[in-house]
Formats: structure tokens, C-alpha cells, sequence
């Protein structure tokens, strides 16, 4: 069974990553590496400071700081007790890939795919009752996460499985967020912001 399934994957994989096209592997060589997403990370940032108090805002960047050390050490013991090889460091896989780049780390589960889906959802349950349309926010993580597969850095078990690991973390530290949040009562008008 478990074989079976990790054939799929990497027949899955060959078959996504072979889909690419020389005109777009600079495009996603570039979406794929954080840094470069700083116009959405701004754009977030302006839609919160127009819902959020600036108090609920200093409480987000805390809890978004301990999610993504928290997300980041567990995707690391994961990856190195399991001890996947990336794909395109796979003797067995890499001669049937497009390689654009390498690395080194083991490959399950994907840290990008974790922490920008967590990360995602937690943004989403803060601004869900403000913003109609904020489901959009989650074209970010398929977006991110999939370069990797087109890059062959990570087979797609490897992001379904970061994915999930990071929605069920987001909602912990959305509830986290919550609770604080409440507890002080941080949406007082005391606490209101200027940028709204």
C-alpha cells in the first residue's frame, strides 16, 4: 500500500514538473522564493491596519513569529526523521526531471507549503468578516507551494502533507490569537488605530 502510494507520488511529480515550459521557469524561479512576494506581504498588511486596532495588530505579529518558529522546527524534525530524499537529489527520479535548482534538505514535508498555508489561514479567520472576497488569500500557498513541484523540490505528498500540518497549526495559533485577543479585550476603542 505505502509503495504503491509512493509510486503515485512520483509518477505524479514526473508528470506535473515535465508540464513546464522554458518561458516560465524564470517566473516560477522567481515566485518561489518568499522575498519576492513583498508586494502582497504589504498589501496584507494595509488590509489589516484598515480592520484591526493597532494593539490586535503588534499581537499579530507576535503569534505570526511564534507560528513560524514553531512550524519551521517541527517541518525540520519531520524532514530529517524521515529522511526523504528531495527529488531531485533521487538518482532514481532525477533523470526523468526538468531541474532548474537543487537542494539539500530532505524533502517531507515542504516548510513552504506549511507555513504559507498557516500562515494563510490564520490572515483569513482575522479578516474573513471584513474582506467578502479574502478566500482569495489562499491562492498564495497553491501558488507558492507549487513551485516547488515544478522545480522538483518536493514531491505533491510533500505538500499535501505540509498543507495540512499547516492549516491545523494556523487554527491553533489562530485560537491562540483569539484567546489573547479577547482576554484584553484589544479591540477596546481605546486601542483603535490611525490608518483606518
Amino acid at each position: 500500500m505505502l509503495e504503491n502510494l509512493i509510486q503515485k507520488d512520483q509518477q505524479l511529480l514526473i508528470y506535473l514538473n515535465n508540464l513546464g515550459t522554458p518561458f516560465l521557469d524564470p517566473i516560477f524561479m522567481y515566485i518561489t522564493h518568499q522575498k519576492n512576494w513583498w508586494p502582497f506581504f504589504v498589501f496584507l498588511i494595509f488590509l489589516l491596519l484598515k480592520k484591526i486596532s493597532l494593539k490586535q495588530f503588534a499581537l499579530l505579529v507576535v503569534v505570526l513569529a511564534v507560528f513560524f518558529v514553531f512550524t519551521d522546527q517541527l517541518t525540520n524534525v519531520f524532514k530529517y526523521g524521515v529522511n526523504r530524499l528531495r527529488p531531485v537529489n533521487d538518482p532514481l527520479i532525477e533523470p526523468y526531471l526538468r531541474v532548474l535548482r537543487k537542494a539539500g534538505s530532505p524533502s517531507f514535508f515542504s516548510g513552504h507549503a506549511s507555513n504559507s498555508s498557516g500562515a494563510t489561514l490564520l490572515l483569513f479567520l482575522i479578516l474573513k468578516k471584513y474582506y467578502k472576497y479574502c478566500g482569495f488569500l489562499f491562492l498564495f500557498p497553491l501558488i507558492f507551494a507549487y513551485t516547488r513541484i515544478y522545480l522538483g523540490l518536493h514531491y505533491p505528498l510533500d505538500i499535501l502533507c505540509g498543507y495540512l500540518f499547516g492549516l491545523t497549526s494556523g487554527f491553533l495559533f489562530y485560537t491562540l490569537f483569539k484567546f489573547v485577543n479577547n482576554k484584553y479585550n484589544l479591540t477596546d476603542k481605546r486601542f483603535q488605530n490611525p490608518f483606518k
